[in-house]
């Protein structure tokens, strides 16, 4: 059996790390080269860093981000954010990023996954769908959860894996930096409907949490923020926990 990963997330903002309650209401969470540097010596699988506010400057910076994070870290990171090329991939994966997340230009140009794909292979391209229960259907949501599509979730993840893609990233909105656990139904349909990886993310605020996402949930990898920045769990804690519930992990 596969180990289940476990992931922290950096969202950066103008340079530093942030996190904020259902996408808003940020607040700072310290510099991310060090905070990549804590992580990867204390037990992380991956890293993944986001640029939530993505312009064509903040890329050029992200990509100077990239390669200082590089030289710090021995394990995988992913770099999502404002990439709508593949030019932009080259020049994260050239900086030393392993991977690459997607979200809204995936969904504004659907032939990006493919290309991207055919190019440097499904194992670096990772397709985020951040995405809000409404009325009963679970709706994909652009531009750092602001704009709603009407995309559903299941259709939109399905189209992602035939044009592809290498993993997903989940992010409920709803949960998104509440603590109350992550959406396990809809990650358990994710990843029962799916063959590629899935990574739950938004809710987590204890380890139960985490043991609930990877057996309820079914989840591949579980990805937090907040509940690492702010030292409210160390990660070979959680492992530990983790495994004493019988699930496997990298120790």
């Amino acid at each position: 059996m596969l180990t289940k990963r476990i992931i922290p997330c950096l969202d950066i903002k103008d340079g530093r790390t942030v996190k904020g309650i259902n996408f808003v209401d940020l607040r700072d969470a310290g510099d991310p080269v060090e905070l990549a540097e804590i992580y990867a010596n204390s037990g992380a699988d991956e890293l993944v860093f986001l640029d939530i506010s993505a312009t064509e400057e903040k890329r050029k910076t992200l990509a100077d981000l990239v390669y200082r994070v590089a030289e710090k870290v021995n394990i995988p990171f992913t770099v999502g954010g404002g990439i709508a090329s593949v030019e932009d991939v080259d020049m994260l994966l050239q900086n030393g990023a392993d991977k690459v997340s997607i979200n809204s230009s995936a969904v504004k140009n659907p032939q990006l996954i493919n290309d991207l794909s055919a190019k440097f292979g499904s194992q670096c391209i990772v397709v985020a769908i951040d995405a809000k229960l409404i009325e009963g259907e679970w709706i994909v949501h652009l531009v750092g959860g602001k704009v709603p599509t009407e995309i559903r979730l299941f259709d939109w993840a399905k189209e992602v894996e035939e044009r592809g893609a290498g993993e997903i990233l989940f992010t409920s909105m709803d949960n998104d930096g509440t603590k109350d656990g992550f959406a396990n139904e809809a990650l358990a349909r994710l990843s029962t409907e799916l063959n590629i990886p899935i990574i739950a993310s938004g809710g987590a605020g204890n380890m139960q949490h985490f043991t609930d996402t990877f057996i309820e949930g079914k989840a591949d990898a579980a990805l937090a923020a907040s509940v690492f920045h702010f030292k409210e769990i160390e990660i070979v804690d959680l492992k530990k926990e983790l495994r004493d519930n019988g699930i496997p992990v990298r120790i």
